[in-house]
């Protein structure tokens, strides 16, 4: 692999083995680094390049015909993004905060693979596997009806996505995620705070989340019968 660094890296560290497996040992990839709120590329432009997250964190969106903002997609650390099925980006992509990705020509994709090259392949394939999973669990949210459960599987998700730590590092705004659930700020700030007052969560800080209880954040999320009461006392217990 021939790796080249563009003049706002931050270092010359090697690209990771899985990448090569995208455009080849003979092909260059960069590391760039996109300051918080620079887009990274726009809604209508043709690809040009392919992007993994090294650190930081990118949002992906689009702005409705009413000017609401729809976020469609979070890529957090080993996520790769910019690979369209069709001639255009259907999004605008956006550094949520300070972000460094390697960096690749879209047109070099699965070129120069040598034999022993195209066993890597699959995790490629894994990567790209696990983007189209999150926009498959995003449509998924987006059609619950209840607010605590978008916003409890947006938690146990971006748990997932981190590794379950003991600490959740949220890069990104109570407003993103209200954007990226279709919901409003103070909706979002509502559930979190029901979460905490019964246990389930605690803050270290305004982005730092701590899970106390996934099963009962789980219980909310598969909106499990006897836990939607709780959450709701004012609600009647229907039997069965």
């Amino acid at each position: 692999m021939i790796i080249r660094t563009s003049t706002n890296s931050k270092s010359a560290e090697p690209v990771p083995h899985v990448l090569t497996a995208l455009i080849g040992k003979t092909g260059f990839w960069n590391s760039h680094r996109y300051s918080q709120g620079t887009q990274v590329f726009r809604n209508g432009e043709v690809p040009e390049y392919i992007y993994q997250i090294r650190e930081g964190a990118v949002r992906s969106y689009k702005l409705l015909s009413d000017g609401r903002r729809q976020i469609g997609a979070f890529y957090l650390p080993g996520d790769i993004f910019g690979v369209e099925t069709e001639g255009r980006h259907r999004l605008t992509a956006e550094a949520i905060i300070d972000t460094t990705v390697w960096i690749a020509k879209h047109h070099r994709l699965f070129e120069n693979l040598g034999e022993h090259e195209l066993a890597d392949t699959r995790n490629v394939f894994e990567l790209l596997h696990n983007s189209l999973e999150h926009a498959q669990n995003h449509l998924l949210l987006l059609g619950r009806q209840d607010a605590h459960e978008k916003v409890a599987c947006f938690l146990l998700e971006m748990d997932r996505r981190l590794k379950k730590p003991p600490v959740i590092l949220l890069p990104m705004s109570r407003t993103d995620i209200a954007d990226y659930l279709g919901l409003s700020i103070e909706t979002v700030s509502r559930s979190l705070s029901a979460f905490r007052d019964r246990g389930i969560i605690c803050f270290n800080c305004h982005r730092e989340v701590i899970l106390k209880n996934r099963t009962k954040l789980a219980e909310v999320a598969l909106s499990i019968h006897r836990y939607r009461h709780w959450m709701h006392p004012d609600r009647q217990h229907c039997s069965d």
